[in-house]
């Protein structure tokens, strides 16, 4: 199947090519906190392989690197700005690739974990994008979601905003509705956690496997 860039993801390459050489440090609190809040929930292994969609910079794969060195570690970035920076940082045996989380340049069955943080909110076909990382995942691999809470009224009102005036943004998700988005592309245990981060804003970090028969169908469309 061929695959067209969207007018959405050219709105996001934009947006994050202007924003690549200070995203660090002016996302400074919010990075760590998402970083922190991520890695407490994804159980990782220490010989498992991983892919982060939407890896930007490369902060989750640089600790991950450092805390887990026998990790494979793949970073997947519609952004080529944000991969440059990601790619001086020079995190170990870390592969950096420019691409789209609805048409992965994977083998199927590549990964035991997927991981994005910070990028459901720009997804304009989700359902699209979990159908592909079901593809990509192991037999009983693991998907671990962290983005903005829309049951967080700060969240809400950034969304109603963003959606008016940045066109890069798509939507922001509460937890039954991304339970349900999960659940509808064929994911099992299914958890999602909703947390605050400060007095004001608001995340969640949803989790959830992709049953053997289901990962069987989909390698098989």
């Amino acid at each position: 199947m061929t695959h067209y860039t969207t007018n959405n993801e050219y709105a996001v390459v934009n947006e994050y090519a202007g924003l690549a050489s200070e995203y660090d440090r002016r996302w400074a609190f919010y990075i760590e906190a998402t970083l922190r809040e991520t890695l407490k929930r994804m159980d990782l292994t220490s010989h498992a392989s991983l892919l982060d969609i939407g890896c930007g910079t490369g902060s989750l794969l640089q600790i991950i690197s450092k805390n887990y060195p026998t990790v494979k570690i793949v970073g997947i970035d519609l952004s080529m700005e944000m991969l440059k920076i990601a790619r001086d940082k020079q995190i170990k045996d870390a592969a950096l690739i420019a691409g789209e989380a609805r048409c992965l340049p994977f083998r199927s069955k590549s990964f035991d974990m997927v991981v994005s943080c910070n990028a459901l909110h720009y997804l304009r076909n989700p359902e699209e994008c979990l159908s592909e990382i079901a593809r990509v995942l192991k037999p009983q691999g693991r998907i671990v979601i962290t983005d903005w809470c829309d049951d967080y009224i700060a969240c809400r009102v950034c969304d109603v905003f963003l959606r008016v005036f940045n066109r890069a943004h798509f939507k922001t998700y509460g937890r039954r509705a991304c339970e349900l988005l999960l659940r509808n592309a064929g994911y099992s245990n299914v958890q999602v956690e909703r947390y605050k981060i400060n007095w004001l804003w608001g995340l969640m970090t949803a989790k959830a496997q992709i049953p053997l028969h289901v990962q069987k169908r989909i390698v098989q469309v």
